[in-house]
């Protein structure tokens, strides 16, 4: 099973994206297909001394900018690394592609090259983060601003499988982000949502607010893109900023410095819990194939855990258990709404 790799998407393009490949072909043995200007491809693989590794090159001769328009991406860059690497999964030549690229290109190219799931209206970008349990699914995080009630269900399920499959919760608990955790918070939205939610078979714990996205209250935390999105970047914001903070008082003054020396071993193990390189990127869940969207200035360590998280995904059969899930929950409605007319 191979995954393909824009190589040519992200801040740093090719140079670290090979890199990453690279090393998740060495640490674990994954087949990548490399997808973007061969040239430049195979200068970084030699650099790097990677020829006897299982990496391909598959030629492509346009990049999508990360500032480019997504729609006009689509009609006019069909030879992009971008495209040619869903090319690649919807051909059966790849189990899953990733890209550091710009991110509303590959949702509308995933989209339209791909398709969705049976089930799903459109896919929903789910970012794990950490918190005081482990780590919590945020979906949706960007893809679908104004989502219909029933995409809330949509999420929620496809959040809860991720979970589950790829995270280890053996029974997901699922939160509604909102205003308040009492029942009637919320907009008309997310008050229809709530009721959708309630009568599912899904672990829904109710209403839950933002903080309980890191204090371990919840598993799954479902949203629309927008508010999802801002949440995102907020976070982002603070971790960057105590992480500048905490830099400037261990480096103050000689007390200071001691100390940090002492703490050197337990702030190693914070850093890791925080690293999101850990895992990579954010699944685009919901497409007919596995789609991994990494940061634009992602290292080398998250494009190489990025590529093994999608081979986890395809290895585990995730879509499948998607659609399952999905159907399950359309029996479900139809089963209340026939009771209903009873």
């Amino acid at each position: 099973m191979r995954i393909a790799v824009d190589a040519m998407g992200g801040d740093y393009g090719p140079a670290v994206v090979v890199e990453g490949a690279v090393a998740a072909a060495r640490e674990h043995g994954l087949a990548v297909a490399l997808v973007g200007d061969q040239t430049a491809i195979e200068r970084e693989i030699a650099r790097l001394r990677a020829s006897g590794l299982p990496l391909t090159i598959h030629h492509a001769s346009q990049v999508i900018g990360m500032g480019e328009s997504a729609s006009q991406a689509v009609r006019r860059k069909r030879d992009s690394s971008l495209r040619v690497a869903a090319e690649l999964v919807k051909e059966g030549e790849a189990g899953a592609f990733v890209s550091a690229g710009n991110t509303g290109a590959a949702m509308a190219i995933g989209m339209f090259v791909l398709g969705v799931l049976p089930g799903v209206d459109r896919p929903a970008i789910a970012v794990v983060l950490p918190s005081l349990t482990g780590y919590t699914v945020l979906i949706d995080a960007g893809a679908t601003v104004d989502p219909k009630p029933r995409q809330f269900i949509q999420f929620a399920v496809m959040g809860h499988v991720y979970a589950r499959d790829i995270l280890g919760k053996p029974n997901p608990r699922v939160g509604l982000l909102s205003i308040g955790e009492e029942e009637g918070k919320g907009t008309d939205l997310t008050r229809e949502a709530f009721e959708d939610l309630r009568v599912s078979s899904l672990n829904f714990i109710g209403n839950v607010e933002g903080r309980d996205i890191y204090n371990g209250k919840c598993d799954v935390v479902v949203t629309d893109g927008f508010t999802g999105n801002v949440a995102l970047k907020i976070s982002e914001s603070i971790a960057e900023t105590l992480a500048v903070m905490i830099k400037q008082e261990l480096t103050r003054d000689l007390p200071s410095k001691l100390g940090a020396l002492l703490s050197k071993p337990a702030l190693s193990r914070f850093k890791k819990r925080i690293d999101y390189t850990e895992l990579g990127g954010a699944p685009l869940l919901g497409l007919n194939g596995a789609c991994i969207i990494c940061h634009g200035a992602s290292p080398v360590k998250a494009i190489k855990n990025a590529i093994r998280v999608a081979a986890e995904w395809v290895q585990l059969n995730v879509n499948e258990h998607i659609k399952t899930a999905l159907d399950a929950e359309a029996a479900l409605a139809r089963e209340g709404r026939e009771g209903g007319r009873e």
